[in-house]
């Protein structure tokens, strides 16, 4: 199983979202369980996000993801992308795309400390 804190929903809808994609995981049979935990990220480019973190299968987060965002209309976070290379750093990082209905409208790259509960703040970001 796996997980991953760098997925989000535009502010506003992050409640909607994730009671959907437990909903909708629970139906199909699926493992995936998502929970909103209470931070904000704020985008030069896309605006706010409400960050939630799931746990299960990273393909079915993602294809879920997807699907929200073009049920609701809304821009998402589908995040889960690790560098290639294997250097060992002081913090930590992860990538991200920025969807919405589908498209890929830009990428964002994070990074957190490895030490303590430092939450996830944006490195550099890109529109498309």
């Amino acid at each position: 199983m796996g997980d991953s804190e760098t997925f989000g929903v535009e502010k506003g809808y992050g409640e909607k979202v994730i009671l959907w994609l437990n909903e909708q995981s629970k139906t199909r049979g699926s493992k995936l369980e998502a929970r909103l935990y209470g931070y904000v990220l704020s985008t030069k480019n896309f605006g706010d996000f409400e960050m939630f973190s799931w746990v299960g299968d990273v393909q079915i987060a993602r294809k879920m993801i997807n699907k929200a965002s073009k049920k609701f209309k809304v821009k998402v976070i589908e995040g889960g992308y690790k560098p290639k290379e294997k250097i060992i750093r002081i913090k930590k990082f992860d990538y991200a795309k920025v969807r919405k209905d589908e498209k890929t409208i830009g990428q964002i790259e994070f990074e957190a400390s490895r030490f303590g509960n430092g939450q996830w703040e944006i490195k550099n970001e890109e529109r498309r």
